[in-house]
């Protein structure tokens, strides 16, 4: 859960506009991210103790145990993808994260190669 004191009292939601979170950032200029990349964060004695902003610190302590797709990221900090993705390639610039992104669309098998693979389960 992002820290209490980043929302108001009544529940309305964020202080911080998801724009001013990024500085005005849409997409990162070095990474590209899709919704199924995995993240983890490095070993922490790897990790450079700097203060961080809350946003991050909490994607760091979310992805501490295990790999977290960005989507899921998203999902458990509320905030858009687009925001999630600026600032996981920040955190990859500064070697705070290790991701793994999907593999490439011509790497993966064809519909036709697992429809006979089906076939020959069912035959066993």
């Amino acid at each position: 859960m992002p820290d209490p004191r980043w929302f108001d009292d009544e529940g309305a939601g964020r202080h911080v506009r998801p724009y001013a979170i990024t500085g005005g950032r849409t997409r990162h200029s070095q990474h590209t991210f899709t919704l199924i990349t995995l993240v983890v964060t490095r070993s922490l004695h790897e990790v450079n103790q700097e203060p961080l902003e809350p946003e991050s610190a909490e994607i760091l302590h979310f992805c501490r145990d295990r790999a977290v797709a960005v989507a899921e990221i998203a999902a458990h900090l509320d905030l858009p993808v687009s925001v999630v993705k600026v600032l996981c390639g920040d955190l990859l610039n500064d070697s705070m994260i290790l991701v793994q992104a999907p593999p490439p669309e011509a790497d993966k098998p064809s519909v036709e190669l697992i429809e006979r693979v089906m076939d020959g389960i069912r035959q066993l």
